[in-house]
């Protein structure tokens, strides 16, 4: 089973990217973070041409995620429990079938925290903590897990090209970092850097001052395995190429394939 994860900036403008590449790579589950549609005006058909189900849990004009799915999707849920209602839309999960059971899925588009010292700051701290929070009652399933998304979190210095660029950001702040490591330390494996240990490794590339060019980008599009899922783990791949086609997502795909 083979699960993606790309932050697509924006659906609408950007579907016929996004169907070139699922007809490109086929994925079996794609999780789709800032799709920025209502449920209703999601563009479904040319997703669903291509033998896709589709669960979103949209927002108008901000946010928004999505699971993309092969095969039937089961127990899906919308929002991540704690904050009742939770007026952002940021978190949807779902069970998917394999050969071998179910795999949970989760699309997660993380708050972005900036500027540092405001509410938006405060906002990305405690969602982290009612993610964690979650997380760690998932993990009592004992079952394959994959948390999906785009974190707006930079874990390591190797995890940017100009770590000094980026101090006085939300992104890399110790706070930030720490949250992600917390996540990690309850059991869960960070697929990328399981299989990848080089510099340069990157999923986001500003779209100002050749960036993509340069290469000069960062790594926050994670996929964050169980224990039961990481024992699955066969490979994991980022789409970079994806970056330099026309009207390109500023983040591309990222994925790992499961024997599932």
């Amino acid at each position: 089973m083979r699960i993606a994860t790309w932050n697509i900036n924006g659906v609408k403008a950007r579907i016929e990217a996004l169907t070139a590449w699922l007809k490109e790579a086929s994925p079996d589950v794609v999780c789709l973070q800032e799709i920025k549609s209502v449920d209703e005006g999601f563009p479904r058909e040319p997703i669903s041409a291509l033998g896709y189900n589709i669960e979103t849990h949209g927002q108008k004009g901000f946010n928004g995620v999505a699971i993309l799915s092969k095969r039937p999707m089961e127990d899906v849920r919308r929002g991540l429990p704690g904050d009742e209602p939770d007026a952002q839309s940021r978190f949807i999960e779902a069970l998917v079938p394999g050969e071998n059971g179910m795999v949970r899925v989760c699309s997660a588009y993380m708050p972005n925290g900036n500027p540092i010292g405001t509410e938006k700051f405060a906002l990305k701290i405690d969602w982290h903590a009612r993610l964690e929070g979650w997380a760690a009652r998932k993990l009592e399933l004992e079952e394959p897990l994959v948390i999906a998304g785009d974190y707006n979190i930079i874990p390591e210095p190797i995890d940017t090209k100009y770590p000094e660029n980026w101090s006085g950001d939300a992104l890399y702040q110790p706070e930030s970092r720490e949250a992600f490591r917390r996540l990690c330390a309850l059991g869960l494996t960070d697929a990328i850097r399981a299989v990848d240990d080089r510099p340069g490794v990157f999923t986001f590339w500003d779209y100002q001052a050749g960036a993509f060019q340069k290469n000069n980008g960062i790594r926050i599009d994670h996929l964050l395995l169980s224990p039961e899922a990481s024992d699955l783990l066969i490979q994991v791949g980022i789409d970079k190429h994806v970056r330099a086609w026309e009207k390109p997502s500023d983040h591309v795909p990222v994925w790992v394939e499961l024997a599932a």
